[in-house]
């Protein structure tokens, strides 16, 4: 079985700084359970207008955020068990996400080498990378508080399935907004 790591870079503010500490293309990442990303899971903006109000997110590709993104879409192949313990783990979270909140903290414990936030923060990458260890996946020598997307871009255990525009890949199932409401969030932004 596979599972999808989805790289994107959404031209925020936000990403604009990340990328310019990691030195790496894309500033985000997502988890998808099929290769249609009909179902992409991260931590980030609950609400694409504010990027303060963060958490655990169910993403939409359709999103006017993701139909400007540029991106990146990896398999890694994990057992049948393994595939179930991280469905397990993402529906729990799924079902209390409420619970969970975006660790703001934690981006600045990477930069300090020290992993910092609570048991119920995450940031996309650490979320991505704890999920992955569920399944039995070590993505990466760094501690998931640690780990950052280019960490896990790097990874051997990932096979690149496609580059370049979101709104372009072949099998997104997520319906595209039209082209003069992306223009007018991108003017916006």
């Amino acid at each position: 079985m596979d599972v999808y790591i989805l790289f994107t870079d959404t031209k925020t503010s936000l990403a604009k700084l990340i990328k310019t500490y990691t030195r790496h293309p894309y500033s985000h990442v997502s988890l998808a359970f099929s290769s249609d990303l009909a179902e992409v899971y991260s931590f980030g903006r609950k609400n694409a207008e504010n990027a303060f109000n963060g958490g655990f997110v169910k993403e939409e590709m359709g999103n006017h955020l993701f139909q400007r993104a540029q991106c990146a879409v990896f398999k890694c192949s994990v057992d049948t068990k393994g595939f179930e313990a991280m469905k397990k783990f993402v529906s729990a979270m799924e079902q209390d996400r409420d619970r969970y909140k975006y660790n703001l903290t934690g981006l600045f414990g990477v930069v300090v080498k020290r992993g910092l936030g609570c048991e119920t923060s995450f940031f996309c990458s650490q979320f991505v990378a704890e999920v992955l260890g569920e399944g039995g996946i070590r993505i990466s020598a760094k501690p998931p508080r640690l780990t950052m997307p280019r960490d896990i871009f790097c990874s051997q255990s990932l096979e690149l399935v496609y580059s370049g525009p979101l709104a372009d890949y072949p099998r997104l199932s997520s319906p595209k907004i039209d082209k003069k409401e992306s223009q007018l969030w991108m003017e916006a932004l």
